[in-house]
């Protein structure tokens, strides 16, 4: 019932008064999880940045051995007030986020804990800038992407899955939800066969993918064109990172309002539950560790593209 918890994510992100602390209020009461909020302030106003913790039975957090998947929400914000009413289309991030935890702090009260522990970030500004971009405006955010990575990026995280409404482009015309391929270090790897295994099944339809370039996995602020932020998670770790994209047809703009469809989302919550579900138990790989470190052999290190570049 990936939908129910995808429609509540959305009613409860939809309000302009809306705080990190009524987010966490919702995990109150779980034996197994654990939220935190902390409220950040940028150069363009604040944002809440919220961590969730689901507890696996051999997670790392309770002792055990079992691996961690983190899931991460990326957005620069969920509303664009005063300029627009309403949730935006860049909200997607945050509200699949949300609603993957919900889902999976219901599973564990229930009986049904994963083996690994799942941590779950995001960050939610009702009132967020936004600026430029081509073909279609974006969403800003109060702060920089260095601060975003700092509470969204976890070092307990083993991979990451970082979901991002990825509409504002005319690359990728197919409406839903896609996988990029694995990044890792500055490589972008082949896609990860078990990953598309899973998106087969959870949708029931043939995989859906998109293109990654060299400057989608670079730092924002080193004046190249970006995608998206979907990918910027990558730079700020060495596990590996998938980006899944919330996608559309048209080229819908980050600062539009009316744009969010929640069996899209839906879709998102039910693939990543998937992922987490067999990630934490040892059944799935992000990337074929013996190929990577091949590749590393042969051409050597290119974590300089995690960076800002040399003359930085």
């Amino acid at each position: 019932m990936s939908l129910k918890y995808a429609m509540q994510a959305v009613e409860l992100l939809d309000d302009a008064k809306i705080s990190g602390h009524q987010v966490i209020q919702q995990f109150e009461g779980f034996e197994f999880v654990s939220a935190s909020t902390e409220t950040v302030q940028g150069d363009r106003g604040s944002t809440d940045f919220i961590k969730i913790l689901i507890k696996g039975v051999n997670g790392k957090a309770s002792g055990g051995d079992a691996k961690a998947l983190g899931i991460t929400g990326r957005l620069g914000g969920i509303g664009a007030r005063p300029s627009r009413i309403g949730l935006v289309s860049d909200a997607d991030g945050a509200v699949s986020a949300l609603a993957i935890a919900a889902k999976l702090a219901n599973m564990s009260q229930k009986g049904d804990r994963l083996e690994g522990d799942v941590y779950i970030t995001t960050h939610i500004c009702p009132n967020a800038p936004t600026e430029p971009h081509e073909p279609v405006d974006f969403m800003g955010s109060p702060v920089d992407i260095f601060t975003m990575n700092q509470y969204e990026v976890l070092p307990e995280m083993d991979a990451i899955l970082s979901i991002d409404t990825t509409k504002g482009n005319r690359i990728i015309n197919h409406k839903g939800i896609a996988v990029s391929p694995t990044v890792k270090e500055g490589f972008v790897l082949k896609f990860s066969d078990d990953l598309l295994r899973i998106l087969e099944m959870s949708t029931g339809k043939l995989p859906a993918t998109f293109t990654v370039t060299t400057q989608d996995i670079t730092p924002y602020g080193n004046d190249v064109y970006h995608i998206n932020s979907i990918l910027q998670p990558s730079v700020a770790t060495n596990v590996p990172v998938v980006g899944l994209a919330i996608t559309a047809e048209s080229a819908v703009p980050g600062c539009g309002t009316g744009a969010s469809h929640e069996v899209d989302i839906a879709e998102a919550v039910r693939f990543s539950i998937e992922v987490a579900k067999e990630f934490t138990a040892g059944s799935v790989a992000f990337y074929d560790e013996k190929e990577f470190n091949h590749l590393v052999q042969l051409y050597g290190s290119l974590s300089v593209l995690q960076t800002l570049g040399k003359d930085a």
